[in-house]
């Protein structure tokens, strides 16, 4: 099993995860359910209308939270939004999570936008420290 892989199943173990953002010149919190991995990389989804959307534009630097039985994970890193001109992403994240083709529908693939963390740090921790670290440079 690969370190993207671990992470992507511990984040799955946790649930929702909570994305930060900076929102001017203060810090933005929001749940996000969605994640897929897709050749040995994790993707997230968002829409180009949503603020989430153009604060990450303006500040590529995201941390992703989440919590599991008195344990958590940081995720973090720089975002980078895919080039998926041909919808592959798109279309395996509608079938990942079908309420997403709800919610964007065919104009989704204008509106929606699949995007992953660079350069990404993974930490598994608890209150007394990191128990595990990942450290991906893709």
């Amino acid at each position: 099993m690969s370190e993207k892989q671990e992470v992507f199943d511990y984040m799955n173990k946790c649930g929702v995860l909570f994305l930060g953002t900076e929102n001017g010149d203060k810090p933005k919190v929001r749940p996000l359910g969605f994640r897929m991995l897709v050749d040995n990389e994790i993707y997230f989804l968002t829409g180009k209308s949503k603020d989430l959307y153009t604060q990450m534009l303006k500040n590529t630097n995201v941390e992703f939270v989440g919590q599991n039985e008195g344990e958590f994970i940081r995720y973090y890193g720089r975002v980078v939004f895919e080039d998926d001109e041909d919808k592959t992403l798109l279309k395996k994240a509608f079938e990942t999570m079908p309420m997403l083709e709800q919610l964007y529908g065919d104009e989704g693939k204008d509106t929606a936008v699949i995007f992953r963390v660079q350069k990404a740090t993974a930490e598994i921790r608890d209150m007394f420290g990191i128990k595990k670290s990942y450290d991906f440079i893709s």
